[in-house]
């Protein structure tokens, strides 16, 4: 299964506000919306459940995506993830896959290819 990576390494391809703009879900928006809400305690609308995912320039990114400092970063280095950076792992990157084993293991999956 091929894998549409953020620069952080989640997987944009299985993200449900990425699969909701894509396919105009409006059900799947509110759901998501409601459990984001509750899970990062901030008050989402199922409006702003949309998103073309990290690596493209253009079109909608959800919340914190269109502000990321990781996602910044790789631009910056013009890289299609942290993986392929020289400086990987930085400490950027570091903080936050510890806390994201997911993201972790599709970098290294990256590193190893």
């Amino acid at each position: 299964m091929h894998k549409m990576l953020a620069m952080c390494g989640l997987d944009c391809g299985v993200c449900p506000a990425r699969i909701a703009h894509k396919t105009d879900d409006q059900a799947l928006r509110v759901k998501t919306a409601a459990e984001w809400s509750k899970q990062f305690k901030v008050e989402l609308a199922p409006e702003a459940i949309n998103c073309v995912g990290c690596l493209m320039l253009n079109g909608v990114h959800i919340g914190h995506c269109s502000e990321c400092e990781i996602r910044k970063c790789g631009l910056a280095h013009r890289v299609k993830n942290c993986a392929l950076c020289e400086d990987y792992p930085c400490e950027t990157i570091g903080n936050f896959t510890a806390n994201v084993s997911p993201a972790k293991a599709n970098l290294e999956e990256v590193r190893l290819g």
